[in-house]
């Protein structure tokens, strides 16, 4: 039994509003970058799902997936980093008190 190319979709849509809702209302900065690496998961089940459906036999869509993995692997790197060097100057990773970074 097959599953069909919606029900894929519908998981997709899903994660991509749970995403967007998650960058919007969290204070945390640890959550809004697992908010951010909800979105893009998402778009990578929209790259291999299309690529299924609509060109069975090509890999494009697998390749495409890949690379925006490996590309979202780096960002969440660089982030973290980021998130641990903020922690270090104000010992906080809240949003609403990021501005003490400018005295």
């Amino acid at each position: 039994m097959e599953i069909k190319m919606e029900y894929y979709l519908v998981i997709s849509t899903i994660m991509l509003f749970a995403g967007i809702y998650g960058f919007i209302t969290r204070r945390n900065l640890l959550a809004v970058l697992i908010s951010v690496e909800l979105m893009l998961n998402s778009v990578d089940i929209n790259f291999v799902v299309f690529n299924r459906f609509l060109f069975p036999g090509e890999m494009e869509g697998f390749f495409f997936a890949l690379f925006a993995i490996g590309v979202s692997a780096a960002e969440t790197a660089v982030a973290i980093a980021i998130i641990i060097n903020i922690y270090r100057n104000i010992r906080d990773i809240q949003v609403r008190h990021l501005d003490r970074m400018k005295h």
